[in-house]
């Protein structure tokens, strides 16, 4: 089983925390295997390295207690979570950067936050990239989903509007590779 770098988990743990009780979130953990419970309870570290299982069930369980059961949430916890650790773990790309800028950095930054895979960045116009998720061991639509919304949070940080975002292809359908296409002005 893959592992995915803290801040992932803790970014989820805010988000929920931010837009629900207590008592709300304490449901959530409660309803995770015991294992995944058990580093909750401990407490995740944001530079540490945790379960890739914990990151999927706690985005699986906090979809379906606050959200619609879709997954459709993940993408929004995503696009928070580029909203709170960008600019804090990458303050000066944040700065330096334009959507290119940080979109090539996204690759290079993938193996810090994942231990399975690959990113590869298409540039395809001055305003629309194609991020490739390749060879990643245990692909879930939750992750593709996450990944989604944090390129859409990392463009809106750079000051850019998101035009359209979608999945192109995914390795749940059969496809080589998770292909996720996103447009800005």
């Amino acid at each position: 089983m893959g592992r995915v770098k803290g801040s992932a988990i803790t970014s989820r743990i805010r988000y929920i925390r931010e837009h629900a009780d207590e008592d709300v979130y304490r449901e959530i953990r409660d309803s995770l295997t015991p294992e995944n419970r058990a580093w909750l309870k401990k407490g995740v570290l944001p530079h540490e390295w945790a379960p890739y299982s914990l990151f999927i069930e706690l985005n699986v369980v906090a979809d379906f207690v606050l959200g619609e059961g879709d997954l459709a949430l993940c993408r929004e916890m995503g696009r928070f979570g580029a909203r709170v650790n960008l600019p804090t773990l990458y303050r000066i790309f944040m700065r330096l950067g334009s959507v290119q800028y940080i979109m090539r950095k996204a690759s290079r930054l993938w193996t810090v936050h994942y231990d399975s895979g690959h990113l590869e960045v298409e540039e395809l116009t001055n305003k629309a990239v194609r991020l490739i998720i390749r060879d990643f061991e245990e692909p879930h639509r939750a992750h593709c989903l996450s990944v989604m919304g944090w390129a859409e949070g990392a463009v809106e940080l750079t000051g850019a509007n998101v035009r359209s975002a979608f999945e192109e292809t995914c390795r749940l359908d059969g496809s080589d590779a998770c292909r996720l296409y996103a447009k800005w002005t």
